[in-house]
């Protein structure tokens, strides 16, 4: 499990205060905190004096002087005001979004956070216009010590580099995608729902977002993440989900981008959703373009089909979107000694099958209770079966925290809590910030360890 430590990095720009007497030739000055691991920066910009302990400029071997910030990032663990226990998969706004931007042919750089809102585009957009976007999904999970955890986000960002090849777009390199995806959890991180309660959506986008009118790759780009707290996608939770087969309509065809996660795959698959919902069916699967017998996936996750402890899966060629848990689900289950069967699974396959689920970041791991196709409808049972409810338990309890990460798919955010800045002060030289850190008071040694009193 790779561990990143949230203040890692940060160095010193300016001296508070250069000697004990602090009317001293040399001036005080505020001074800023730089992080170059993190986009995160953190400032400690006014001055303020520490009459209240009965220090005195004259007398004092303390510099009476705190700086204190308006934009520290301040003690956070506090939840934001919601219905934890009532989270579905619906949009709820935060606090920050991450926007990064480039333009054709260069390098994405200077990434920053924004407070959330709404973003202007041309009317003449690219991403508008043409349909030019990708986007990801991912999650966050709090564990039970407050720590954020983040389940193989180099995935993610892996899987946009090669989107973005395929539509024509710069991506972020994989350390740019995973570093502004910590920055933008760590700056949301009380809409991280408590254990248990659900998880924090990551949606990070790449779009064109410059002005293109003829046909082309747009002039520039935008990468851009923003996040909501999420409990279950379906909103039967963990129940079975009843699935209908549709062998008219098709979600992609081979040769173009039914394997990438690029926007216009889902506005196609919406016709036949809205359908099959108001018929009273979770979710569409579809079958190929060619033969209409073989299984792709549905509308937005991956399928499996179990047959005497087999698991079988659609291989992937280029019209089923490579899932991050659909690989991770295989992974899990060959390490647990169960047979997994990348292949062409036909339709009949399903309709024998012993159990079947789906997989993706929205979905996790959900059960099909039944099928229906060409007016039969087959049933498997009113839960997991013993396959599926194997794989959801060791895969959620590793992305949660709950179980040893032998896989080395979690990134732990370690998150340093201040809750205050007593003060900041120079001793010979030597700088201190006394914190509360955790809830407990302890004293942070920049430069040497604590010569003096005069705790705030």
């Amino acid at each position: 499990m790779e561990s990143s430590a949230v203040l890692g990095g940060l160095q010193l720009n300016y001296l508070l205060c250069p000697s004990r007497n602090p009317s001293s030739s040399l001036p005080i000055r505020p001074f800023s905190f730089t992080s170059h691991s993190s986009p995160l920066s953190l400032k400690l910009q006014k001055q303020l004096p520490l009459t209240s302990h009965g220090a005195s400029a004259a007398s004092s071997p303390i510099c009476p002087y705190a700086t204190l910030s308006d934009t520290f990032v301040s003690e956070t663990s506090e939840l934001a005001d919601i219905e934890w226990d009532n989270l579905g998969f619906a949009f709820l706004s935060t606090d920050y979004m991450y926007v990064m931007k480039c333009a054709q042919g260069g390098s994405f750089s200077k990434g920053e956070l924004q407070r959330f809102g709404n973003i202007e585009l041309s009317p003449s957009a690219g991403v508008l216009n043409y349909g030019q976007g990708l986007f990801e999904g991912l999650k966050a999970y709090r564990k039970e010590d407050g720590t954020i955890l983040l389940f193989r986000p180099e995935e993610n960002a892996l899987r946009m580099r090669l989107g973005a090849e395929r539509m024509c777009m710069p991506s972020p390199t994989v350390e740019q995608f995973v570093e502004a995806v910590k920055a933008t959890v760590l700056a949301n991180k009380r809409w991280v729902p408590p254990p248990g309660k659900g998880s924090l959506y990551i949606r990070p986008l790449l779009m064109g977002s410059g002005a293109v009118l003829g046909l082309a790759p747009a002039p520039e780009y935008t990468f851009l993440i923003y996040v909501s707290p999420v409990g279950n996608y379906f909103k039967e939770g963990v129940a079975p989900i009843n699935l209908i087969v549709e062998h008219e309509l098709h979600r992609a065809t081979p040769g173009g981008t039914g394997g990438v996660k690029t926007i216009g795959n889902y506005a196609a698959v919406l016709k036949a959703q809205s359908a099959a919902k108001a018929k009273g069916y979770s979710d569409v699967l579809y079958l190929d373009c060619v033969h209409k017998r073989y299984l792709e996936e549905v509308s937005s996750c991956n399928i499996f089909v179990v047959k005497d402890n087999v698991i079988s899966t659609p291989a992937i060629k280029g019209t089923i979107l490579p899932g991050i848990t659909r690989k991770s689900i295989i992974d899990v289950a060959r390490s647990e000694g169960l047979q997994v069967e990348e292949r062409q699974v036909a339709v009949e396959d399903l309709l024998d099958a012993d159990e079947v689920f789906c997989t993706g970041t929205a979905v996790v791991v959900s059960p099909v209770g039944s099928i229906t196709y060409l007016g039969k409808r087959v049933c498997y049972g009113d839960g997991f079966g013993d396959v599926s409810e194997k794989l959801y338990s060791v895969l959620t309890r590793l992305q949660m925290g709950l179980s040893e990460d032998k896989m080395d798919w979690t990134v732990e955010l370690s998150i340093w809590r201040f809750v205050r800045i007593s003060f900041v002060c120079v001793t010979n030289l030597n700088i201190y910030i006394l914190v509360s850190h955790d809830g407990a008071s302890k004293r942070k040694a920049l430069a040497a360890p604590w010569k003096g009193k005069g705790e705030g």
